[in-house]
């Protein structure tokens, strides 16, 4: 009996993945804990491994395909069984199934295809296509009945439009634009380099070949081929999209802007650059202190350790700190839990586990769940001061920016002070300007006195 493949649930907060990549295909012999294919959350990128040994026999989705979680994604068993008590009703179109085993058939027999039979004798219908096969060639436009199949029965797999997409000449794009308008028809070779075909090698359907310009109201760009690129929107870039509306639309933000003296800070990290390797404090860096001076201020301003939900708005007696990791997938959100309680030692290898994780991708969702505050950091790019969006439900986000002098008048004279940057958003649906201003006045005082926070 075949045996699904689920797509795992990973967290309570995910609802979703999106299959990345098949590393199996329909048809290849798996072992049990073999990869089948990676799927990608809003948190991490993860494999899916097989429950039992046997064959692949289908592909209930795509790649691409956002799928629910707990839902069969593929079967695997003996050749020849039936899956389709294990298809899922949302199954994709483009879903594949391993192929039958080889076996005569009168067409084949009777009237093989070969690259010499007319286009009407070729019938795709009679000889079949694969799903991915058809999809491939809709989007590329080729057209199916000048292919010879490769599969059982002469079927017509991906891997045949690809080597007709490889094997035929290049198309400009300004032939490419006039030829969609279905008033002209592409020649099988161009007068361009390596064959390619250019406008004036296009014809009309009723007329003999002529030299033709660009319609004059083409609104397609007139790009040559490698000047762009179409890149889909999808994974944890989509969802980062759809969240950073979602949170513009959803609250009314106003953000704060201020700066706090940075000489406590700036002299602190040098000592601890310095300290004994055997106190384990050397990799404190100055956003591990200043995570720890919002893990020691914030308690005293509980407005802000807050979410709004619903038109409920609960506010939490630990914070559970959320910092921005910059990735190659996007940006990221891990959580330091009860960051209040931790010492700066322990909150700074708490935020490098997490980080590694994230760089490895192979963090729980749960650890990037359940924050309550979040702090991003552009200052080591060079960013003075910028506006944070919220991180939603989360009521407010600290924004830090880079340190730079300041004048300040100290006993009628002007002293140059580094300053580190602030930038607080809050949600002015159920947080004020006042209470956010306190929030960041009490915290630049922290970071001046940052002796006297790590006394707490």
């Amino acid at each position: 009996m075949a045996t699904a493949v689920v797509m795992p649930k990973q967290g309570q907060s995910v609802e979703s993945c999106i299959i990345v990549e098949w590393k199996k295909q329909p048809g290849d012999t798996i072992a049990e804990g073999d990869v089948l294919c990676e799927v990608e959350t809003d948190k991490a990128v993860l494999e899916v491994p097989s429950p039992v040994s046997g064959t692949l026999l289908e592909h209930f989705f795509a790649a691409g395909d956002d799928v629910p979680v707990l839902t069969a994604i593929a079967a695997v068993g003996n050749v020849g069984e039936d899956v389709s008590d294990l298809r899922p009703a949302n199954a994709s179109t483009q879903a594949v199934s391993a192929p039958a085993p080889d076996q005569p058939s009168a067409l084949a027999t009777s009237a093989p295809v070969t690259s010499t039979t007319p286009a009407s004798t070729a019938s795709t219908s009679a000889v079949g296509i694969s799903p991915r096969a058809r999809n491939l060639a809709k989007r590329k436009q080729v057209e199916i009945a000048r292919i010879q199949g490769s599969g059982p029965g002469g079927r017509i797999i991906e891997r045949d439009i690809q080597a007709a997409l490889t094997s035929q000449p290049k198309v400009s794009p300004v032939a490419k634009a006039m030829a969609a308008t279905g008033e002209f028809a592409i020649p099988d070779q161009g007068s361009g380099p390596g064959g390619r075909i250019m406008a004036r090698d296009l014809t009309s359907p009723t007329t003999a070949p002529t030299i033709q310009a660009a319609p004059p109201s083409m609104s397609a760009p007139l790009l040559q081929e490698g000047e762009s690129e179409s890149i889909p929107i999808r994974g944890v870039r989509k969802v980062i999209a759809e969240r950073m509306l979602h949170s513009l639309q959803s609250t009314a933000q106003l953000t704060l802007h201020s700066s706090a003296d940075a000489r406590a800070l700036l002299a602190l990290r040098k000592r601890l650059k310095a300290s004994d390797p055997a106190l384990g404090l050397q990799g404190v860096t100055i956003n591990d202190l200043v995570l720890f001076a919002v893990a020691r201020v914030i308690p005293q301003h509980p407005l802000l350790n807050a979410t709004l939900s619903e038109g409920t708005m609960t506010q939490y007696h630990d914070l559970h700190l959320g910092f921005a990791v910059d990735t190659p997938r996007g940006l990221l959100v891990p959580v330091i839990r009860q960051a209040n309680r931790l010492s700066l030692r322990a909150l700074a290898q708490e935020s490098k586990r997490l980080i590694a994780a994230i760089q490895a991708g192979n963090i729980q969702p749960d650890e990037m769940a359940g924050g309550t505050f979040t702090v991003t950091n552009l200052g080591s790019l060079g960013i003075e001061q910028f506006t944070p969006i919220l991180n939603v439900p989360q009521v407010a986000i600290l924004g830090v920016g880079s340190v730079n002098l300041k004048a300040v008048e100290v006993d009628d004279e002007v002293e140059f002070v580094p300053h580190i940057g602030l930038s607080l958003t809050i949600n002015h649906q159920v947080v004020d300007g006042a209470p956010g201003a306190r929030f960041l006045q009490a915290l630049g005082a922290g970071m001046k006195d940052m002796d006297l926070l790590l006394a707490l």
